[in-house]
């Protein structure tokens, strides 16, 4: 496999803002890369849990991204026991890894009113399910899904650095952080 070089990775403002680009992209397109990063967060006893999420905003402005969950998911748990996270998209096109660390807010009920308005009525039934999610069942099917605007949760994460690395003929890694205004620093990859 030939990488190809693209003229944004060569740049950190150019970078920044393809990566802002492809994170928009992840909101409105089911087929982009970004769509589906994985979520890593640490258990109450600190091992490390990983799963597919679905990214349903992301906001250049403020430096945050949001997820919908079930209020009942394990991973509600442990960010409220330790509410820091990340991120990781891999791009295969652009050849671009995304790792995204920060702290998360747990939102619910009035706050994500509106929010769950929005929410097409099929995809409501991935809040609320009897019984939670993650609690052992005795056939593969004994479960029973209930839209339930209760149950709705929106983990925003607020980004506190971003580290990408392209791979091309010439490998770059850059990270930017938050406390600096995104300006970047270039990293050996």
């Amino acid at each position: 496999m030939k990488l190809e070089p693209h003229p944004w990775a060569s740049d950190r403002a150019q970078l920044h803002a393809e990566i802002w680009k492809r994170l928009t992209r992840g909101v409105h397109d089911r087929h982009a890369p970004a769509r589906h990063p994985t979520l890593a967060t640490a258990t109450v006893e600190g091992k490390p849990k990983a799963r597919t999420v679905v990214l349903r905003a992301a906001d250049k402005v403020t430096g945050t991204l949001d997820i919908h969950t079930d209020l009942w998911s394990a991973k509600v748990a442990e960010l409220r026991a330790n509410p820091f996270a990340a991120l990781h998209i891999w791009d295969a096109s652009a050849h671009l890894q995304l790792r995204i660390e920060g702290q998360i807010t747990i939102s619910a009920g009035q706050d994500v009113a509106k929010i769950w308005e929005a929410v097409p009525a099929a995809s409501r039934l991935s809040y609320g399910s009897t019984p939670a999610p993650g609690a052992p069942i005795a056939q593969a099917l004994d479960y029973t899904k209930t839209a339930d605007a209760g149950s709705f949760v929106v983990l925003r994460l607020e980004i506190e650095t971003i580290d990408a690395v392209h791979l091309g003929p010439h490998h770059r890694r850059a990270r930017f952080d938050r406390c600096d205004q995104w300006t970047g620093t270039w990293l050996a990859p």
